[in-house]
């Protein structure tokens, strides 16, 4: 019968119906969901009563694992973290800014899955940001400056001992996060480049994760980024996730941006996460 696509009516992201994720998908699902994958390259699948093993089981349809690094897997797990904050948590909001997951790695992963295991009853949204409608969209001078250019990306600024989860604020997190100086390493990536598996073009990444752009100095670079990143974030790109009890959301790394938002103070929420890691282009 096939699975349902219901899209979202916003600039990415849909709604998948009409599979059952709590056991193995044949190859002719996995066709259609992955198409779906790349055409919405966000997609939310509801009531999905899944265990640690459904959701592994599951990421494993659409890739390897990806590497995680900097947090801690979940007790008996190898490939599954916790995204949790308790109830009377007053540490900084994790992954708060735009980012594009682990975009430092020399293979950043295709795409990341996250499982609603306690959702608060309002807040903690999830924000995406298209980037191919971003790039598409962007004024011919912007992408000018930007077209060839390598970015530098980095982990430093949140996972090293003196990043935004370093050593200092440890203590205070629930989140079983690990900050070491492996997060000083640097590495390169096209601003814009084709995804591997369709071939459209997006911007990759954002400031934060990006600390300079490679052949250019500081100052000129900070400005073009800045520039980059207040077009690439508007308000007309961003696809806004309202998330539900037993809810899997799987979204296309090579194609969005994201970040999380608040709103659930005095609220216990946890959410399961694993990572799709890099695949070969395609032929």
């Amino acid at each position: 019968m096939g699975i349902s696509v219901e899209p979202s009516g916003q600039v990415c992201g849909a709604r998948v119906t009409g599979v059952d994720l709590t056991g193995p998908l044949d190859a002719g699902t996995v066709h259609e969901i992955r198409a779906a994958w790349l055409e919405h390259h966000v997609l939310a699948f509801p009531d999905q009563d899944l265990s640690d093993d459904d959701l592994e089981r599951f990421t494993l349809s659409f890739g390897p694992f990806g590497d995680d690094p900097f947090v801690a897997p979940i007790p008996g797990r190898e490939h599954v973290i916790a995204i949790r904050r308790d109830a009377d948590e007053t540490s900084p909001l994790f992954a708060e800014n735009w980012h594009t997951d682990w975009s430092f790695q020399a293979k950043p992963p295709a795409g990341t899955c996250l499982y609603g295991v306690t959702i608060p009853p309002h807040g903690g949204d999830t924000l995406y940001a298209d980037q191919h409608t971003a790039l598409d969209a962007m004024p011919a001078g912007l992408r000018l400056r930007l077209e060839g250019r390598q970015a530098v990306h980095s982990a430093r600024g949140g996972y090293a001992p003196s990043g935004m989860y370093g050593e200092a604020d440890a203590p205070q997190r629930s989140m079983d996060i690990r900050p070491s100086d492996e997060a000083l390493a640097t590495q390169l990536h096209p601003v814009i480049r084709p995804h591997p598996e369709t071939g459209r073009l997006a911007l990759f990444g954002c400031i934060g994760y990006i600390i300079g752009i490679d052949g250019m100095g500081d100052d000129e670079a900070r400005e073009l980024l800045f520039e980059m990143y207040q077009w690439q974030t508007r308000d007309e790109f961003v696809y806004r996730h309202e998330w539900e009890p037993h809810m899997l959301v799987m979204w296309d790394n090579r194609s969005v941006l994201h970040r999380a938002t608040g709103g659930y103070d005095g609220f216990d929420r946890l959410l399961h996460r694993t990572t799709i890691g890099a695949s070969a282009p395609a032929a």
